[in-house]
């Protein structure tokens, strides 16, 4: 028997006018013959997952990157990536989920394991032989852009380490920082808090635990419940005490506040208050400013800086924040670019089988920054886009938010580190 939202998304299949305009907006279908298109591993394929018949007719939705550019395009408003993610969830629970899929879930299990030794972690996982034998044995793309564990120690062991030092005030945030900068990137999070102190707000850092977006995205929707009541467990008081509770990682935001609670059927009174509390960093950022309150004291920045406008910042209809705060700071050169997807999405383009399917989706992207004559950095919201730019340009990502406290004199982008940790 198909769940209460599995129904709510079959309601605007009757919506479908079979235009094709999802489908010719589509990165995927636009670079592989293996992808159909939305509509067809969409609301055409789903009129035969219907109750009578459960087993999905196509299994090429697995081809699906979870971009919602289908969902941006639609004229009528057809629910497409979520149709599509619940396909695959189907076909997870129809045959169970293969073994890299599993891990590429519990990144923040393999997070906490090489936090342990980062070093020989890092040595084990990225040298050449142990990625071919990862792309041999698991199915893992050799040469996809899988991040470094971080050698100076976790986000949350720094921010304990100088709690002492932190800002008190009456203002206070909640900083949800993910598995990303925990583990992997913790200057991101060493610069909200630096940012947001700036702002007089006290940072708190509660327990919390990974969003489940990795899970979501291979249908392994169970486990992702857990994750995501777990969250709720931890992090709704909070809330209820009217701390926002604010994330640099825009594709963990979208989850938290949005997605999760819609795909696994949680929608009631707990998780409306919690997700009311939710905000994308640059967007907090951004309303702090229209109330007046933004600290606007941005020292000079001379550079130019390609802005890639990630899947997720249009998902959650909240327009360009990131760019709305950065282009405060005088001198930066801050240019927009109009890429439909990075063509990484989330562990999408870590599997072989994908691996050259997004760096073409990616193809578009990586040359409006290139075009940018003087760039040395490359910003986006999410991580993941980050990397993939990386990756396929050979610039420096950086997250908005440590743009922001180098322009208040507080981070160094060259050397990715605050000035006085």
């Amino acid at each position: 028997m198909h769940t209460q939202s599995w129904h709510s998304v079959s309601t605007t299949l009757d919506e479908c006018i079979k235009c094709n305009i999802c489908t010719s907006y589509c990165p995927v279908a636009a670079v592989t013959d293996k992808f159909p298109g939305p509509k067809y591993v969409g609301p055409q394929a789903q009129r035969f997952r219907a109750s009578v018949q459960t087993h999905s007719p196509d299994h090429s939705v697995d081809y699906c990157s979870a971009c919602r550019v289908c969902n941006e395009v639609c004229p009528t408003g057809v629910r497409i990536a979520e149709i599509n993610a619940r396909a695959k969830a189907q076909i997870v629970a129809e045959r169970g989920i293969p073994l890299r899929n599993w891990f590429f879930g519990r990144n923040e299990i393999l997070g906490r394991i090489g936090n342990l030794a980062p070093q020989i972690a890092n040595l084990g996982f990225h040298n050449p032989f142990s990625r071919f034998m990862a792309e041999k044995i698991m199915g893992v793309a050799r040469h996809a852009p899988i991040p470094h564990w971080a050698t100076g120690g976790s986000f949350t062991t720094w921010f304990r380490r100088t709690q002492s030092a932190r800002l008190k005030s009456d203002k206070k945030v909640v900083y949800f920082h993910g598995c990303s900068t925990n583990y992997y990137e913790p200057a991101v999070g060493q610069a909200a808090v630096m940012v947001l102190e700036r702002n007089g707000f006290e940072v708190i850092v509660p327990p919390q635990n990974c969003c489940g977006l990795p899970m979501l995205n291979n249908g392994e929707f169970p486990a992702a419940k857990n994750l995501y009541q777990n969250n709720l467990t931890k992090l709704l008081p909070f809330a209820d005490k009217g701390y926002p509770i604010v994330g640099t990682s825009t594709s963990c935001v979208l989850v938290l506040r949005e997605e999760a609670s819609e795909m696994l059927d949680l929608e009631n009174d707990h998780t409306q208050r919690f997700k009311n509390a939710v905000w994308d960093m640059s967007e907090f950022l951004r309303d702090l400013h229209d109330r007046g309150e933004l600290d606007t004291e941005f020292r000079d920045l001379q550079m130019v800086l390609p802005y890639h406008v990630s899947c997720q910042v249009r998902a959650h209809r909240m327009g360009r924040p990131s760019l709305d705060v950065m282009t405060l700071i005088p001198g930066l050169d801050v240019r927009e670019g109009d890429a439909k997807c990075c063509g990484l999405a989330g562990t999408y383009g870590y599997k072989a089988e994908k691996y050259d399917i997004a760096m073409k989706v990616g193809q578009e992207a990586f040359r409006f920054v290139d075009a940018q004559a003087g760039a040395s950095f490359v910003t986006a919201d999410s991580e993941i886009c980050r990397w993939q730019l990386q990756h396929g340009t050979q610039k420096k990502g950086r997250a908005p938010v440590e743009i922001l406290a180098a322009a208040y004199g507080l981070f160094d982008l060259e050397k990715r580190q605050l000035k006085n940790p």
